[in-house]
């Protein structure tokens, strides 16, 4: 796939989980509970100790409709490692024009994280497919409509403030889609094993998303 492909299921499908986890060896029944709800992308991060071996054992084994990305990616050699392992798009908490020009010469889609508008506009004028705006905790939905007011031609994604019950209202002022880490994946619960929660919660804000969608 071309970035234009995955960069358009990633808007279908609404909302990124977030991977961050202290015990890899949880990884697959994570992603298997995430898939249960109906989950279909994911983003594991760097910080996850060996993220790029992880990404190489798991993607194949994921069905045809997933996507799996790299997030935390603070170089283009990380880039480069990440995609070359399996990864299909590269997120970024910062904007580096290296990390998006390296995702890109691999045919992968780039989504670096930006807080102002200026460094926003920015990062898509370097070829950004979606901007995450991270982090968004301290914005809110609303600094998605006042941004996009002046720059409607802006894909934005928030990271960070995302909760299951808050989705909708970020669709509603804008997002092309949300990334959801702890809101989705409580540590408490993955470490007690109650992978249940997770397929519970993604369910839950998927719905909010298509509900945003519908309008309802």
């Amino acid at each position: 796939m071309t970035p234009d492909p995955i960069t358009a299921a990633i808007e279908r499908l609404g909302v990124v989980a977030v991977i961050r986890l202290q015990d890899p060896t949880r990884l697959r029944a994570v992603v298997d509970a995430l898939a249960a709800g109906g989950m279909r992308a994911l983003e594991v991060t760097m910080t996850v100790p060996g993220a790029i071996e992880l990404i190489a054992e798991i993607a194949p084994t994921l069905p045809a409709d997933f996507l799996i990305g790299a997030g935390t990616v603070l170089d283009a050699e990380t880039a480069r490692r990440a995609i070359e392992a399996g990864a299909q798009f590269v997120v970024s908490p910062v904007f580096r024009p290296a990390v998006v020009d390296e995702a890109h010469r691999l045919g992968r889609p780039a989504m670096p994280g930006c807080f102002s508008p200026t460094e926003i506009q920015q990062a898509w004028e370097a070829g950004a497919d979606i901007v995450k705006v991270f982090p968004a905790t301290s914005l809110g939905p609303a600094f998605f409509r006042d941004v996009r007011g002046p720059l409607p031609h802006l894909k934005l994604m928030p990271t960070g403030g995302v909760s299951i019950e808050n989705a909708d209202e970020w669709i509603r002022a804008g997002a092309v889609a949300v990334g959801v880490g702890s809101a989705l994946l409580d540590p408490r619960a993955i470490a007690a094993g109650e992978y249940s929660s997770i397929t519970e919660k993604a369910k839950r804000i998927l719905a909010n998303v298509q509900d945003a969608r519908t309008g309802r």
